[in-house]
């Protein structure tokens, strides 16, 4: 068993960008918010800039990449996004499918299909000084291609595992964490360093953290809903805490990875 390591947290300010897009102006202020996330003990800042400026906007990188945090810059492999990633200098890029037509990112990057493509990628970015990692579903062949590329990291994708969890499919529910768990395991034997999100909530984070190959949380939408009703500095203190509890359980998660 792999000794357990502190888990880190990545609080993305993405919908508090949502929310001041969705009447204009300047509030709320997403760097605002992320600063409050480093003040609740959150270890750095995540942020989507996509493409149509759905939430964050150009000015919203350059000045999160000043907070005294490390930022991950999440971007589709495009070279509109290459080029402004290269400018801002982020500590880490995350490399994203992207669709116009989704709510929000669904699935992982193909990074089987799209191999050759993302190579220049993940090759440009590091050699910048820049940590990559690539969003991926928890399978091998995925896991196999992302070593290939030469990423140093993998986010695994819990979304499906979460949504099967949300609509009481136990079955498909204890599969997809079978795949995270398995998938955890290998990116140690591969010698990649493993983080994860996507639909996670204080249950499925305190779950997922029990897994000892995983560094990093990635957690957005759910912490800034939370932050409606009991603030967001509470919602991150809360999420740290389910985070270490799944880490300092000493059984915290049957072999299905159901609700406990």
């Amino acid at each position: 068993m792999t000794p357990a390591r502190k888990i880190r947290l990545g609080v993305n300010v993405d919908h508090v960008a949502t929310l001041r897009n969705a009447r204009g102006g300047l509030l709320p202020d997403p760097v605002r918010a992320a600063q409050m996330a480093l003040a609740a003990g959150a270890d750095g800042i995540t942020a989507h800039l996509r493409e149509d400026r759905r939430h964050i906007q150009d000015e919203d990188m350059k000045r999160l990449r000043d907070l005294p945090a490390p930022l991950n810059f999440e971007m589709a492999a495009t070279e509109q996004m290459l080029d402004i990633a290269l400018k801002i200098r982020p500590h880490a890029c995350c490399l994203v499918p992207e669709k116009r037509t989704e709510r929000t990112t669904e699935g992982g990057l193909d990074v089987i299909g799209g191999l050759d493509r993302l190579k220049p990628f993940v090759s440009e970015l590091s050699n910048a000084g820049i940590r990559v990692s690539l969003f991926i579903e928890p399978s091998p062949e995925a896991l196999a291609a992302a070593k290939e590329i030469k990423a140093p990291v993998v986010e695994l994708h819990t979304g499906a595992w979460c949504h099967a969890l949300e609509t009481d499919e136990t079955v498909k529910a204890a599969a997809e964490f079978a795949r995270l768990r398995a998938a955890a395991a290998e990116t140690e034997r591969l010698g990649i360093e493993c983080h994860a999100g996507h639909g996670l909530d204080f249950d499925t984070a305190r779950q997922i953290a029990a897994l000892p190959q995983i560094v990093e949380l990635n957690i957005g939408h759910f912490l800034v809903a939370e932050a409606v009703f009991i603030g967001l500095e509470a919602s991150v203190r809360r999420m740290i805490q389910a985070m270490s509890l799944g880490r300092g359980e000493t059984s915290p998660l049957s072999d299905d990875g159901e609700r406990a």
